[in-house]
């Protein structure tokens, strides 16, 4: 196990690279050529210009102006100096909420790690029950943690209250115990008023945000089919009678699978031809611009340029034949559409309640905002997404526990000193004091970090695969997977895996019923492996973060070798966004480490500390200049960000008294059992109070928008406004059927409808609805 050796050479290599990064980032984001690589931001908002479109040569270049080297740093408290309301404008509640995920670390744990180092460790260092131990290996760091407490059990004492009381004041896990109870309340605290600050926040956000068609608008999925009625006309004829008064127009969800490639191929046609076009304008006088036919316009004869991109173009035929096969075909069309109303409180109205006494068709949810849609999965039938629920939940508890095989061999570097007994031929190499250090203090985290740099991928892939609508979900339900699999493998595998490693010996040669006690004595020096973990991960990863080294890679490369036009150059940027899939289930890992190590080895809580104060300045710069959000959810994610804190706090409470009853504290439990019941009950108590503001609506909200909206714009054309704002991206710019939305003039008290009543016939369809047969009057 790592000593305070190889945590020194760690910190030493981890603050180096660190520097390393924030120094040259400090001085690539000053030079001209690297502009649009670190403020994309300000690029798409149009409010920034090239300054490599201006001045000498070497100045479009190279920054040579000599004071902006000397302040060089001048970025951090730039990033600090940006009001937070100020921030909900420039870049969204989802960004300025996902920022407060830091500060609320840093609410938790600052006062957490000025009491564990005041108290806690002048408690665990002055005893010397490791020392005196001849079982059980330990390092320097290990001294200042509970394991170097001694074993105060009461069964010593007589069953009288007195004696038992007295006997626990004397104890030194006295100190533990309270210091326990201590934190959950403060954590719990800071929870609570983080939860209504974001809370209030969403609804104030909600309600002076301006007009999106989302706010009109329902996403209706599981439409039954209907013999008698197009799929159209059936969503159409249910919302005229269900929702008379609101219904205002709908939009049918297609399969364009096939049109999707050729859009695509028409896009990079067009694009080259504008190219060629602009270059030789610029150069009339100039022969015309060539290319040649074959592989990248590298291989293949040699033809006019402009005339040959002409040509293909107008060979692309069948991609108008195509979006007018679709756009008429019923097979074509999916038992889904986006359904938009008159006013927010119908959409809320239609949006929050049941449609249908068959509560697996006519199901509706809000639509997201358009950017927001995963088009792919809006016609999963309902059946289909429970089965693919169940295989994913199979194929997720199999990923599980293959990704124990590699933290079982990252653990052997991280405790190599007991292996070499086993495997004497490294013996030579590992008693080489750099390169012990080395590999004990830096390798275990790059280790296990490269392990974790695909499972991002497999996971979104996975929730793909499950069927969810938007691309808001899809990354919740990402890191919700990822932060189960965090806790189940990199924080209870390496504990178990790694003390199974240390005490190898120890396994073998006692009884089974010591397992537990020698488990419950060595958890705590994990403590160890998790420091270097988070100099790797989150003081080298946040530096690395903000360097923006493989953007700032390819970018140049485009730049150089690919880009054509200015639309090549505008994706070529590449802003990047939060990575909210990834980044908040390693920031909940960090509160779980601090939460669980608290009062087991309070030297780790500096290390996370540090980690949340230099992540928040990081990611506020990034935020302000670089990443565009690819959405908009409001906040949404914040009870899942309060959940999995609580799940962390219960995970530290019940290891905490799994801990002090392997180390004969008896009675312990009673004392520490209302912990997780308590917090349990907290979680409850903030669940109702505040998750309603992230899940539904107000219909009083709703009508005060409506009203001021009505009041403010009385001549304004809702119907104009939504008419293209849910139309699939590959019928942009393309002619398609349009449903006709129902006059608001219109008297007419019947609702049309191709079904042949059941009043003059016995034979009706055999998916109608409850309500939906025959003539139907508007109410």
């Amino acid at each position: 196990m790592a000593d305070l050796l190889e945590i020194l050479t760690s910190a030493g290599i981890n603050l180096a690279t660190a520097l390393g990064f924030l120094v040259a980032f400090a001085l690539l984001r000053l030079q001209p050529i690297n502009d649009r690589v670190y403020f994309p931001k300000w690029y798409r908002k149009g409010i920034r210009g090239s300054p490599t479109s201006s001045g000498t040569f070497v100045k479009r270049f190279v920054n040579l102006d000599a004071m902006t080297y000397i302040k060089f740093l001048n970025w951090m408290p730039a990033a600090l100096r940006m009001p937070e309301p100020e921030l909900i404008d420039h870049a969204g509640l989802d960004s300025a909420a996902y920022i407060r995920i830091y500060v609320l670390g840093l609410k938790i744990f600052f006062p957490i790690t000025v009491l564990s180092l005041a108290v806690l460790i002048p408690l665990n260092y002055t005893n010397d029950t490791l020392e005196k131990s001849k079982e059980v290996e330990y390092s320097d760091i290990d001294k200042i943690s509970i394991s170097n407490v001694p074993t105060a059990s009461l069964k010593k004492c007589d069953d009288h209250t007195f004696q038992i009381w007295k006997f626990c004041l004397s104890s030194r896990f006295i100190g533990h115990l309270i210091l326990s109870y201590v934190f959950s309340i403060w954590t719990c605290f800071v929870l609570y008023h983080e939860y209504k600050t974001v809370a209030t926040k969403r609804l104030q956000f909600l309600a002076s945000q301006k007009r999106r068609p989302d706010q009109f608008s329902v996403l209706v999925r599981n439409v039954p089919p209907d013999p008698d009625e197009s799929v159209s006309e059936h969503i159409e004829h249910f919302f005229c009678v269900n929702h008379p008064n609101d219904y205002l127009t709908h939009q049918v969800v297609y399969n364009t699978n096939k049109l999707a490639k050729l859009v695509a191929q028409k896009k990079s046609l067009k694009n080259r031809f504008v190219y060629y076009q602009n270059k030789y304008e610029r150069n009339p006088e100039k022969s015309r611009p060539t290319t040649k036919t074959g592989f990248l316009g590298l291989l293949g004869d040699k033809v006019d340029a402009i005339d040959y991109y002409t040509t293909e173009i107008e060979k692309l035929s069948e991609e108008k034949k195509e979006r007018e096969r679709v756009a008429s075909d019923p097979e074509a069309i999916m038992p889904a559409a986006f359904v938009s109303f008159k006013s927010r409180w119908g959409a809320a109205v239609c949006a929050q309640t049941q449609q249908s006494s068959n509560a697996t068709i006519w199901l509706t949810e809000w639509a997201p905002e358009p950017r927001d849609i995963y088009w792919r999965n809006l016609s999963i039938p309902y059946v289909e997404l429970n089965v693919r629920k169940l295989l994913m939940a199979v194929a997720f508890f199999v990923l599980i526990s293959f990704f124990m095989i590699p933290i079982a061999f990252v653990q052997t570097l991280a405790n190599i000193d007991n292996l070499k007994k086993a495997l004497p031929f490294l013996k030579p190499i590992i008693e080489k004091c750099q390169v012990k250090s080395v590999i004990q203090g830096f390798l275990p985290g790059i280790a296990l970090k490269i392990f974790l740099a695909i499972l991002p991928m497999i996971l979104m892939l996975m929730s793909k695969i499950e069927g969810y609508t938007s691309l808001s979900s899809l990354d919740r339900r990402s890191a919700a997977k990822y932060y189960l699999f965090i806790l189940i493998n990199m924080f209870l595998g390496n504990i178990v895996a790694g003390t199974a490693f240390e005490q190898l010996e120890e396994f073998t040669s006692q009884a089974s019923s010591e397992y537990l006690k020698t488990i419950g004595r060595t958890m705590p020096m994990k403590g160890t492996f998790f420091i270097t973990y988070i100099m790797v991960d989150g003081w080298s990863g946040i530096a690395a973060e903000i360097i923006r080294l493989v953007p700032l890679a390819l970018y140049h490369f485009k730049n150089t070798f690919l880009v054509k036009t200015e639309q090549d150059r505008e994706e070529a940027m590449n802003p990047g966004s939060l990575a909210f899939a990834t980044n908040e289930p390693r920031i909940q890992f960090y509160m779980l480490l601090g939460l669980v190590y608290s009062v087991v080895t309070p030297l780790l809580l500096p290390f996370i500390l540090i980690f949340f104060a230099f992540a928040y300045v990081v990611f506020r710069h990034q935020i302000i200049n670089v990443y565009d959000q690819k959405y908009e959810s409001g906040a949404a994610f914040w009870p899942r960000v309060h959940m999995r804190v609580i799940i962390g706090l219960i995970v530290s409470q019940v290891l905490v008294i799994g801990l002090f009853s392997t180390l004969d504290v008896h009675y312990s439990t009673y004392i520490l059992i209302p912990q997780p019941i308590l917090t349990f009950w907290f979680y409850r108590v903030c669940k109702g109070r505040f998750e309603p503001a992230f899940v539904t609506f107000p219909l009083q909200d709703a009508m005060v928008k409506d009203t001021v909206e009505r009041a403010t714009e009385p001549t304004l054309n809702l119907l104009a406004y939504l008419k293209d704002a849910y139309v699939h991206p590959d019928f942009k710019g393309g002619e398609m059927y349009k449903p006709e939305a129902i006059d608001e003039e219109e008297r007419n008290p019947l609702v049309p409808t191709k079904r042949t009543s059941q009043m003059a016939s016995q034979t009706g369809s055999k998916h109608e609805s409850e309500g939906s047969e025959g003539p139907f009057l508007k109410s």
